[in-house]
């Protein structure tokens, strides 16, 4: 499709107009053609009084035409105005011709037409040189962006990948010929990436490619002018940032698995001497207080110091369950969590507590259950401690893919930023998030002032791992 002319392409035309190809040898004959032209006229208008001359009759004007055409064809509007220019000159003469001789009226008929043909023509043709021009021009620097393209495309140290509409690889630059062992071209991009269900799944995903280094996958839609629509993959070597990550993610691993050896320890060694050495002081207080000729004053005080020591090896068996609970390991998640309420009610009874467990309950391997368990159990102390709340619901969703826990109450509430929390000391919260992922899952605090808190958390078990073997 022709584009229509701008004004600086109208500027560019009536420059050109008064600026005729005077260097052009070719134009020159073509002026010279005109002059012959309009000197055969002139002489056969001359010649019409003499009967006896053998000079033609009258050459008709429309003959212009055939120069001025020449002229647009080869150089435009300025050419074939020019030559009209040229020929309206010449024709002046003939016009000034007594009545008797010429034909005046049907001459600037003529002329009229030779002159619009020349504008119209000329006009035509110096449009479509600019849209020609213009199309060059495009394609020039259309070629020019595309071969800047290509070598930033093969410069690029990052694996790159070109796909059709279909998903199909159909270019690929050297550091992702590199990166894939071999050219990764005509393969399908959810086999790279090893995305499970459509392309889209690619995007912000880490990869390991066979360089043996990681890449995070980003995703960018190109339109071309041919309607055609590609996408790029885009390979950001992400190795260092994600070899950081594993070691960060092993050593709280490892932090948490020590942390949780020392409570196991300790409530071992509390449970085997100390608190059986309070049940024996305690078996023996209360011989002594039933002897016979005791004075009641010795056996009342006797009571008194039975009933202290039971209290006392009752707070300690309280911390030897706080710190590795056994109903957590011969019962599971369930019944752990259920024993901790029990503990909660007991020592809170304006507090309402309950329990609600829907799904297939399973057992878990051990160190999920820890993980989910002292997550439940931090939930629990923050509400107690800090809420003074009236109400706590836990639930614990089994569902075939995952397991979902959440925490409500009805308390005070707070602002939940991690960062003021960190300041203020109160590391409760990071904790409970660092667990949670360190278990794969994810967990939100939902909460403000006066609104209450709601803890929820989601643990991946589908790949069965999670699922302890019957």
């Amino acid at each position: 499709m022709i584009s229509q002319p701008t004004s600086t392409d109208l500027r560019s035309i009536l420059g050109r107009i008064v600026h005729p190809p005077l260097g052009e040898a070719r134009f020159w004959v073509l002026q010279l053609s005109v002059l012959v032209i309009a000197g055969v006229h002139l002489l056969s208008d001359i010649s019409l009084a003499k009967a006896d001359s053998a000079f033609p009759f009258s050459l008709p004007v429309a003959l212009m035409i055939i120069p001025i055409l020449y002229a647009a064809l080869h150089y435009g509007l300025s050419g074939s105005a020019a030559t009209a220019i040229w020929a309206v000159l010449l024709w002046l003469p003939d016009l000034l011709l007594p009545h008797d001789q010429g034909h005046p009226g049907s001459d600037l008929v003529n002329l009229a037409l030779v002159v619009l043909v020349a504008i119209v023509v000329g006009h035509r043709i110096e449009a479509e040189r600019l849209a020609h021009t213009h199309i060059t021009q495009l394609n020039s620097e259309r070629l020019a962006a595309e071969t800047l393209y290509r070598q930033l495309f093969e410069a690029n140290r990052s694996p790159i990948l070109v796909l059709d509409d279909s998903g199909v690889v159909r270019d690929a630059n050297t550091a992702a010929t590199f990166a894939f062992g071999q050219s990764p071209v005509g393969q399908r991009a959810e086999s790279l990436c090893e995305a499970t269900r459509s392309l889209a799944e690619c995007a912000g995903q880490i990869a390991s490619l066979p360089d043996d280094r990681d890449y995070r996958i980003e995703m960018a839609t190109l339109a071309h002018d041919n309607s055609e629509v590609t996408t790029q993959l885009i390979f950001e070597d992400v190795t260092e940032e994600v070899t950081g990550e594993r070691r960060a993610t092993h050593y709280a691993r490892l932090v948490v698995q020590a942390e949780e050896d020392q409570r196991l320890r300790l409530s071992r060694e509390l449970h085997d001497e100390p608190l059986q050495l309070f049940l024996h002081i305690a078996r023996r207080l209360e011989g002594l207080a039933e002897m016979d000729g005791l004075p009641l004053d010795a056996a009342t005080r006797l009571a008194e110091v039975h009933d202290l020591t039971l209290e006392a090896a009752g707070s300690l068996r309280s911390v030897t369950r706080d710190l590795r609970p056994p109903a957590l390991d011969q019962l599971g998640l369930v019944a752990a969590i259920s024993s901790l309420l029990s503990d909660v009610k007991e020592n809170e009874p304006d507090l309402f507590v309950k329990l609600e467990v829907s799904g297939n309950e399973v057992r878990l391997v051990a160190p999920f259950e820890l993980g989910v368990f002292r997550i439940t159990q931090e939930a629990i102390h923050n509400t107690v401690r800090h809420a003074g709340a009236t109400r706590l619901i836990v639930r614990i969703d089994f569902r075939s893919q995952s397991l979902a826990l959440r925490i409500s109450d009805d308390g005070c509430g707070f602002e939940p930023d991690t960062q003021d929390l960190i300041r203020s000391g109160h590391l409760g919260l990071l904790g409970m998030h660092e667990r949670a992922r360190l278990l794969e899952g994810g967990l939100e605090v939902a909460s403000a002032p006066n609104s209450g808190t709601i803890v929820s958390a989601l643990f991946p078990i589908s790949s069965g791992s999670a699922v302890q073997a019957p």
